[in-house]
């Protein structure tokens, strides 16, 4: 391929359900090669299975694609809407001798299959129409098949998996247009990523078998031979190939358990793709680093613990404002219900002291328990243990000391300290009934944190409805 041609990537899901990881991470993957190029990276939805394509999967397609944020050039195109030219295509490649009418039935192949099973010979159908004169063609339905070579080999060089040949002798005249005048897929992605100008096809490896017969079509057609790299699929952790028993296979799955997306991006592109040691890695990294050389060609595994982790690597690192939007699309996504005006306040607040620990957002919701209720705070079953009556009266004799403050860390510590040696009691004994009082909970940020984001008005009030 010319290195001059910009660089085009595409991802082509079917619309036959959600949206799976496997197809998420081949878009990223083919999202970073051509943004890190200056390129172009487009959406091609591959609804020829009319039975099986529907409006709501391509809806979760284009639900999923947005929330990874893998954007794409112009409109997304539609495969079916483009038939008429693959059947040209198809018409075409006959006119060049590339392709023959058959018109053997479905019932003679049957016939021929059964009887090679029996006599065990190769079942690889050979029409008897391929080199027929079209002066003996009936007046009946047929279907258009390539001219395959039939000696020989066909070699694939691909940019991931190395030098891959087929032996030509192995492979059948496979159809293009089938009887009732509709493409197959083998044709139709060959004719709508030529028409696109795809210079790179980058999916998974379990079509690496269809690039032998694809190249094939481009060679009939004199068309330039895009830049092939077939990446293995992902295994579940038992390193079997995944499914729904290893838990979440559909990208909006992981955004209703909360997982943020930059986490999901780096997870998913080190997922088969690695730089050097590189673990934690920013979206704007990963355009600069990825490359096909990059991609290994075992399968990757999923390991949750490794995503949980660079999870919360990356709800650490973000921008405050950013993730309160987030969290805000995930509350909705998962059909919880949204903050109020002052919720929403009172978490941007504090959104400091909550981001350090949490890997998902469910994590960063329940630390921020305390923001998020009113009063008056009903404590739950473990935090009311520690609100007994003596407790009680040492956050009674604390209120006091909390008016006509500076309402700072620095002012607060020495007069909570106080206040628990005056007690007898250290500061951990002391921490429980207030973080009890404040959030309800026992798993709290630091009393410090809740006190300063809560404001001393609010403070003074939910200390005063415990006592």
């Amino acid at each position: 391929m010319s290195s001059a041609r910009p660089v085009i990537t595409r991802i082509a899901p079917s619309p036959t359900g959600y949206m799976h990881i496997g197809t998420a991470r081949t878009a990223l993957f083919n999202w970073l090669f051509a943004r890190g190029r200056g390129g172009k990276f487009l959406l091609r939805i591959e609804d020829t299975d009319r039975e099986r394509s529907t409006p709501e999967a391509t809806d979760a397609i284009l639900r999923g694609m947005k929330w990874l944020g893998l954007d794409w050039d112009g409109e997304a195109v539609s495969q079916f809407d483009q038939k008429d030219r693959h059947a040209e295509v198809a018409h075409e490649m006959l006119a060049r001798g590339a392709a023959y009418k058959c018109f053997a039935t479905q019932d003679e192949i049957e016939a021929f299959r059964q009887a090679a099973t029996e006599q065990k010979t190769s079942t690889l159908y050979r029409s008897p129409w391929r080199d027929a004169d079209p002066a003996t063609h009936p007046d009946a339905p047929y279907v258009i098949r390539m001219k395959a070579p039939q000696t020989g080999e066909t070699v694939i060089e691909d940019a991931v998996q190395g030098t891959v040949t087929f032996r030509n002798d192995l492979l059948d005249d496979m159809i293009v247009l089938r009887s009732d005048g509709t493409p197959t897929y083998m044709l139709a992605v060959v004719v709508d990523d030529h028409d696109m100008g795809i210079t790179h096809v980058i999916r998974g490896d379990d079509h690496l078998q269809n690039a032998a017969r694809q190249t094939m079509v481009y060679t009939a057609m004199g068309w330039e031979i895009p830049v092939w790299a077939h990446i293995p699929l992902i295994f579940g952790p038992d390193g079997k190939k995944l499914s729904k028993r290893h838990g979440a296979t559909g990208v909006e799955e992981y955004q209703v358990m909360g997982y943020p997306a930059a986490g999901m991006r780096n997870y998913l592109t080190r997922l088969g793709w690695s730089h050097g040691d590189d673990e934690f890695f920013t979206t704007e990294q990963a355009k600069e680093w990825f490359n096909l050389e990059g991609i290994g060609r075992a399968p990757a595994r999923l390991d949750f613990k490794k995503l949980e982790n660079l999870c919360g690597q990356h709800i650490a690192a973000s921008d405050d404002a950013a993730l309160l939007h987030e969290l805000e699309a995930y509350l909705n996504a998962a059909g919880l219900p949204p903050l109020n005006g002052t919720q929403r306040d009172s978490l941007s607040r504090a959104m400091y002291c909550l981001k350090d620990r949490a890997k998902k957002f469910p994590d960063l919701i329940e630390k921020a328990e305390f923001a998020l209720n009113s009063r008056p705070v009903v404590p739950d079953e473990a935090a009311a243990k520690s609100l007994d009556s003596v407790s009680r009266g040492i956050l009674k004799s604390l209120t006091p000391r909390l008016q006509n403050v500076s309402w700072t860390k620095e002012t607060l510590e020495p007069i909570l300290t106080e206040v628990a040696a005056a007690n007898g009691i250290g500061f951990g004994k002391l921490a429980a009934p207030l973080r009890a009082a404040l959030a309800g909970r026992t798993a709290t940020p630091s009393v410090y944190d809740m006190m300063l984001v809560l404001g001393q008005d609010e403070t003074i009030a939910r200390l005063s409805d415990a006592t």
